[in-house]
């Protein structure tokens, strides 16, 4: 049997130089790495992506169109079942061109626009939304999620190819990577039965990044899942994204993670398998650290305050991640569930400058490319 520190410096010598560790190797890293020891591991390959020492951040709106939505997640607090419910909304113009005007009055470069899978909506509805935002305000547009592509391909019966290039043609800038959860089967059953299999999140996302449009990747952890489910994850993204690059392609450029919300405001919450989930901060701080390491094709990664408050989300800054996230103008879903912004639903972008600066690094703002607009 190998000398345990032998086999640590291995893994770390490979880490250091720029070698891709294998999916093994991984495992073995986060089993014999220490907190620190990790984190100092993934600041290196950040140094080597991002040597300028900068951090971003973005100034968005995250809209929620509807909260109608027939897939019943177990985590989910937003939703309801129906239009016939008593709190179930479709969003009118007016409110959209409101919630649009009050973000462009606050220096906002971004509308999110996601929302249920609402069987009352027909494919039409969401042209006609696209089209009338960029025609409109010509703001930056990130919207939906593979899992509403898949509601639209079946009201529509249209390809995901054909839906996306119409959308595309409307105005859609990217398509955001929501609704990927953890990519394990097992996991999906257990907490969103419902939604799309893993293979179709990633059947959509490449399709989407074929076209040219925008993507991010995204990811829960703290449902119950072992290392090698989250591994099934990394390896799903990071497998797509060598296949995009190869071809020349931008692919994901963002990761994203923050860990599964557990109130009683869910009917996971509720079940007795509530004690069980969950993430502490320092499973989720390493599992930004590991995600940095192990996702060495995607260039920004993110700490998401949102999710675990702000304070966290400076920690995350010295465990790999060169991108504070969105100032957060709306959020609903998150929020619902238990997530930070239930108490803090902005962090203005003055604040979100200082903490960065802090912290010991310089602060940018950007937009969805990733181009920066502003430096401080």
């Amino acid at each position: 049997m190998l000398n345990k520190n032998v086999d640590l410096q291995y893994l770390k010598d490979k880490v250091k130089t720029g070698e891709r560790l294998l999916r093994d190797e991984a495992i073995s890293l986060w089993r014999l790495a220490g907190f620190a020891e990790l984190g100092a591991l993934a600041n290196s390959v950040r140094e080597q992506q991002h040597p300028e020492g900068i951090v971003t951040y973005l100034i968005d709106r995250n809209i929620n169109y509807t909260n109608v939505c027939n897939t019943d997640c177990q985590f989910c607090a937003f939703y309801r079942p129906n239009s016939a419910h008593p709190e179930s909304y479709v969003l009118t113009k007016e409110e959209l061109a409101t919630k649009i005007e009050e973000t462009l009055e606050l220096g906002g470069t971004r509308i999110l626009l996601q929302g249920g899978h609402n069987d009352d909506l027909p494919f039409d509805y969401y042209l006609d939304l696209i089209s009338w935002i960029h025609e409109t305000y010509g703001i930056d547009l990130n919207a939906f999620s593979p899992s509403e592509i898949h509601q639209m391909k079946l009201i529509s019966g249209l390809s995901y190819e054909e839906i996306l290039k119409q959308l595309q043609a409307a105005g859609m800038h990217g398509l955001p990577g929501g609704g990927a959860e953890l990519l394990d089967e097992d996991i999906r059953k257990a907490i969103s039965p419902k939604k799309i299999p893993a293979e179709l999140w990633i059947e959509i996302m490449e399709t989407a990044q074929n076209l040219g449009l925008v993507t991010t990747s995204s990811m829960v952890i703290g449902v119950n899942e072992t290392i090698e489910q989250r591994m099934n994850h990394f390896d799903q993204l990071r497998n797509l994204q060598d296949r995009s690059t190869a071809k020349g392609l931008e692919g994901f450029n963002l990761f994203v993670s923050w860990p599964m919300q557990i109130n009683e405001n869910t009917s996971l919450g509720r079940s007795k398998r509530s004690s069980t989930m969950g993430a502490s901060t320092v499973d989720y701080i390493k599992n930004l650290a590991f995600a940095r390491i192990y996702l060495d094709n995607i260039k920004n990664h993110q700490s998401s305050w949102p999710s675990c408050g702000p304070d966290v989300a400076e920690i995350g800054l010295h465990f790999g991640c060169n991108d504070f996230g969105s100032t957060m103008i709306e959020e609903n879903v998150v929020s619902q569930a238990g997530g930070h912004t239930a108490a803090q639903s902005l962090l203005p972008p003055e604040e979100m400058v200082l903490r960065i600066q802090k912290s010991g690094f310089k602060a940018a703002q950007r937009n969805s490319d990733f181009e920066i607009v502003r430096r401080h």
